[in-house]
């Protein structure tokens, strides 16, 4: 896929995720974490954005995001992540493989993160559009070549953080909607269970960001 073409299907991702945050349904909701899909999309597996308020600061959250090594810590179903580019303290590239319910074969991805913070709200942004051609695919394992991810960390008071993260997939390799769509919903609400143990561990007490405060 020429780079043009992935760029405008990147862009146009983004484009309905963006559309899609006014026309939210709230799914579930489990140890104040809340779930929502955009069941009005008209792609068959349904954007989902999740909610909730840490008791942590934006930057322990924008150090978990960007430590990719500890992903199988506390990302749902990760088997294994690789960092493949440091570009910079705010940009880098990885690859991770995720574990799929019987009968969906593993799926895997490379993405491209880039952390930014607004200098007057202290807003971190985390976005996390896949990109191709980065890591060889690999037999039986199917590669995921769009998606996006979204994390907007938003300081509400102190030491806490309202943090929302959007994603939307567009699967490969045929297996049911229905099994994606109920793999994504589910994961998230269980990543940030996780992600509330991972914030206590020693290395996240005082990290230090070049880029945020």
């Amino acid at each position: 896929m020429k780079l043009k073409t992935l760029i405008l299907l990147t862009l146009i991702l983004i484009s309905k995720l963006a559309t899609a945050q006014d026309e939210w349904t709230f799914k579930t909701e489990s140890d104040g974490i809340k779930v929502y899909s955009n069941t009005k999309s008209p792609l068959k597996v349904k954007p989902v954005k999740v909610e909730y308020t840490f008791n942590a600061t934006p930057v322990q959250l924008a150090a978990v995001l960007l430590d990719i090594k500890n992903y199988t810590d506390w990302i749902y179903k990760t088997k294994q992540t690789a960092l493949v580019k440091q570009v910079s303290p705010t940009e880098l590239f990885y690859y991770a493989e995720i574990n799929m319910p019987w009968p969906a074969q593993n799926r895997d991805f490379s993405a491209h993160i880039t952390a930014t913070q607004n200098p007057e709200t202290k807003v971190i942004t985390v976005d996390a559009p896949s990109v191709t051609g980065l890591v060889p695919e690999k037999e039986g394992v199917t590669r995921i070549r769009k998606s996006v991810g979204k994390w907007v960390l938003t300081p509400v008071g102190k030491n806490q953080v309202n943090v929302t993260y959007y994603l939307q997939i567009e699967p490969d390799g045929g297996a049911p909607a229905l099994l994606i769509n109920l793999f994504i919903s589910d994961g998230p609400m269980q990543s940030f269970k996780k992600l509330k143990l991972q914030l206590q561990k020693p290395l996240y007490k005082n990290p230090s960001l070049s880029f945020a405060k």
